[in-house]
């Protein structure tokens, strides 16, 4: 045997009918104070702040965001290209050559 029931009702009246929290207000709130807080990262343009702010966690600082950076690009370059990362080792072999 087979029943095929259907409802024709709103989300809410769904939500409502089966006992679910109303979200809602919660939703609001918390999108209120992530424009509030955006708002006022954006105002005081403290680059650090920003950057702490929205760099992801894996980077640990500028230095670590710098070398994927070179590791993304000599990757992409492949055996040919040569992307000098620390110029200060550079001089240092010349010298070694001279």
């Amino acid at each position: 045997m087979r029943f095929e029931v259907n409802v024709e009702c709103t989300p809410e009246e769904a939500r409502q009918f089966f006992g679910l929290p109303d979200l809602l207000p919660m939703q609001q709130d918390l999108m209120e104070m992530v424009n509030r807080r955006l708002s006022e990262n954006i105002q005081t343009m403290e680059a650090d702040k920003l950057v702490q702010t929205w760099l992801p966690a894996m980077f640990q600082g500028w230095s670590d965001m710098q070398g994927h950076f070179w590791n993304q690009m000599t990757q992409m370059g492949g055996k040919g290209m040569n992307f000098n990362i620390n110029p200060s080792s550079t001089a240092k072999s010349d010298k070694k050559k001279k």
